[in-house]
């Protein structure tokens, strides 16, 4: 087995590419605007490549599908549709999976161990948010450790408020939280964390900041 990075490793690579994306979109439009006006994929390129740069860095993939993760996580790797129609999962994408690295025999030998959903411009609780929250849990819920090589789900996300916004990401955030904490109660099997880089300011751009809510078995 790969020696794969520590789960702190993981996270601080994770706000670190999100940080990165930041600072390269506020000089790219000259202190202007902030990363919520930019592309979706802005996070996903500088988190991956963060990820990369890491020792040991893993198998990193950018949209792998459901089942392929599953695929990939499953001890019966032609269970996924059984484990998809149990668990009321769709067909769909996470942002970045992360797999062991290690010398492939054949095209069906990769094990998947963490997924991460990235959004970028979270400041208010949202319905899209809690569902994304749930399917985390979904993926990740199981009765022992040998049901799934999967470690952990993290749903890390860039926030950030204009200088004019009554509302401050002091009050928003931790109400962004308790709504992920409420959707994690429901699966009694999991357990979660927040890691989030402090507050900062821009001058007359407003405020802004990254965080990584973890999701992984008890």
């Amino acid at each position: 087995m790969s020696n794969f990075p520590a789960q702190t490793v993981v996270v601080q690579a994770i706000l670190d590419g999100i940080s990165k994306a930041e600072q390269n979109f506020l000089f790219w439009t000259n202190n202007r605007l902030s990363l919520s006006n930019g592309p979706q994929k802005i996070l996903s390129i500088h988190v991956a490549q963060a990820l990369s740069c890491i020792e040991n860095a893993p198998e990193v993939f950018i949209d792998a599908t459901v089942s392929d993760i599953l695929r990939c996580s499953l001890p019966n790797r032609k269970a996924f549709k059984a484990f998809m129609e149990k668990n009321a999962l769709s067909q769909g994408v996470f942002s970045i999976t992360l797999d062991e690295r290690s010398v492939h025999q054949n095209h069906n030998d990769s094990i998947s161990r963490v997924i991460i959903t990235l959004k970028n411009g979270v400041c208010n609780v949202k319905a899209e948010y809690s569902f994304e929250i749930e399917r985390l849990c979904k993926m990740l819920q199981r009765k022992s450790k040998e049901d799934s090589t999967l470690d952990y789900g993290v749903f890390a996300f860039y926030s950030d408020l204009s200088p004019q916004a009554r509302k401050k990401l002091t009050k928003r955030v931790p109400e962004i939280i308790a709504s992920f904490d409420e959707v994690v109660s429901h699966f009694p099997m999991l357990q979660s964390k927040w890691i989030a880089t402090p507050i900062r300011e821009v001058e007359e751009v407003g405020e802004w900041m990254a965080g990584c809510y973890v999701i992984e078995p008890k």
